[in-house]
């Protein structure tokens, strides 16, 4: 099943605010450039301005800033709503909150998590990975989902199994797993 297309109709009621201690417009600047320019962006967008669920035919898919108030950034990533905040050094990023990247393939996959450690990110764990402002970012398969759900569960927990093994997520690796091929 097809996920729902958003309504550009409906404001959203719910959107993070990252904080920041004055790098709010160069974050926002980094975020939206490299959403805009992932492998699947031109797919996504082409799809969205053509798909009957969005009667204004406007692409649900953009990735821009949307306002520079300082000490505020309101912007968007493939549609959804995200403000970010120049308050100082109070408060920094923590693994505790994350944001999920659903990425349809490797390549997907390896173009965010490159990009979120160019310049001083962290690889962690099972998929995470922290930018270089500090913000955390899981870079997760969709597969991932069927896989560890599998009604064969002898295969989930072979997949999972192969998950926990991994920092950056690579998808034949755990596809292999899943089937009971693991190197």
């Amino acid at each position: 099943m097809a996920p729902e297309t958003p309504n550009p109709s409906i404001t959203q009621k719910v959107h993070p605010c990252l904080w920041f201690d004055n790098q709010a417009v160069e974050a926002a600047t980094f975020y939206t450039t490299l959403f805009s320019q992932r492998p699947s962006a031109n797919n996504n967008n082409n799809n969205n301005n053509n798909n009957n669920n969005n009667p204004s035919g406007a692409a649900t898919d953009v990735s821009a800033i949307t306002s520079i108030s300082a000490p505020v950034v309101t912007f968007t990533l493939c549609g959804q709503q995200f403000s970010a905040l120049d308050g100082g050094p109070y408060h920094k990023h923590s693994p505790a909150m994350s944001l999920f990247v659903s990425c349809d393939d490797q390549a997907e996959i390896d173009y965010f998590w490159e990009n979120f450690l160019k310049d001083g990110g962290q690889e962690l764990s099972c998929g995470w990975v922290t930018d270089r402002f500090g913000v955390s970012w899981q870079v997760v398969p969709k597969v991932l989902k069927e896989l560890l759900s599998h009604e064969d569960r002898v295969k989930a927990d072979r997949a999972r199994n192969a998950m926990l093994k991994c920092k950056k997520f690579d998808i034949a690796k755990l596809n292999a797993a899943f089937e009971g091929q693991e190197e």
